[in-house]
């Protein structure tokens, strides 16, 4: 309990003990039912504060908050007001450089530009989204599925599937209004990080989430056998980790953010394990490719362990990273499962 809540129930306890000497009427029993009633919700509080969600502690330590994009009237009376914008007006009709198609009202990714073709109706088309990026409601005419951003509700468009103008069958028609394209950088504005926290399928599923990231591969690193297969990572103790391998676009994102969401998405008091996953193979590890990130690594650890927590993390030199089989990559992508 903080002292504010404490000075305010003080303050309540001082006021009831007055009003009943003022007031022969109201006994000693009322006095006391009143003080179990104020110290019962301050024990509450108490507990509340005690058991606050680590995640949510998590974030507020490394002070990572969400923030939308302010919008014109324009955007609003789509993104907000689930309005539509005339077709073959947007900017993204006829548009098809490679990229990232990105949420305008909070950022997050949604499609890939490999996923994006001609449909003729005059909105852009998808007929795949970015993992997780896109949830699917009946729309308000109770006819359509009306598509809308996961992470902010942002309205997108609609989905329709059955027209077989694609190998998959389905058909996102966005409007263009509700998305800004990031372009595939220059080589120079481009970078990679390197982390392992648990089943990379999980980490991956949420790098591939983040603003700024050009592409993840999932793979080994950390152990003593060229070229190992999963089985020899899992079975014959050669010491490697499941790792992932993050390139991400300097300009839109840095590397202390994806070191605070690394922290952020997985247990890092554990060692060797992450829930069910145990073994060497899960550990919580850094490999840092260069001083800067070995740096802004070991501050981050020093700003969780000044607060408490136990950082079993531990920050090495990266040494080759083995990409791991093709059925790992972008596993939870593929089968359409949710991690836990």
């Amino acid at each position: 309990m903080n002292l504010k809540n404490f000075f305010c129930i003080f303050i309540v306890v001082i006021i009831v003990i007055f009003k009943i000497k003022r007031n022969p009427k109201l006994n000693n029993i009322i006095l006391v039912t009143v003080l179990v009633i104020l110290f019962a919700s301050a024990i509450s509080t108490l507990n509340g504060c005690s058991q606050e969600n680590s995640y949510s502690s998590i974030k507020k330590t490394l002070n990572d908050s969400m923030k939308y994009n302010k919008l014109t009237p324009e955007e609003e009376q789509v993104i907000l007001n689930k309005g539509t914008e005339r077709p073959f007006s947007g900017k993204y009709d006829d548009f098809y450089e490679k990229g990232t198609y990105v949420c305008k009202r909070c950022n997050a990714p949604l499609y890939r530009s490999e996923n994006k073709f001609d449909a003729g109706c005059g909105w852009p088309s998808f007929d795949d989204e970015i993992q997780g990026a896109v949830k699917k409601q009946t729309d308000a005419d109770g006819i359509r599925t009306e598509i809308i951003c996961a992470n902010c509700g942002a309205h997108l468009g609609h989905v329709f599937t059955g027209e077989h103008l694609t190998a998959k069958n389905i058909r996102h028609c966005v409007n263009s209004i509700s998305m800004n394209f990031i372009p595939v950088p220059k080589e120079e504005n481009s970078e990679k990080a390197i982390f392992t926290g648990g089943c990379f399928w999980g980490v991956e599923y949420y790098f591939q989430k983040v603003k700024g990231v050009i592409s993840t591969e999932v793979g080994y690193i950390g152990g003593t056998k060229d070229n190992p297969t999963y089985k020899d990572v899992c079975y014959n103790n050669t010491h490697h980790a499941e790792a992932i391998e993050i390139t991400y676009d300097t300009t839109l994102t840095t590397y202390e953010e994806l070191v605070k969401l690394f922290f952020e998405i997985h247990d890092f008091t554990q060692v060797n394990r992450q829930g069910p996953d145990i073994g060497e193979q899960y550990r919580s590890e850094i490999f840092y490719l260069n001083d800067k990130q070995k740096e802004i690594a070991e501050n981050l650890i020093k700003i969780l362990t000044d607060k408490g927590y136990k950082v079993a993390t531990k920050i090495e030199m990266a040494s080759k990273f083995w990409k791991a089989e093709d059925y790992h990559q972008e596993y939870y992508q593929k089968n359409g499962e949710t991690t836990y």
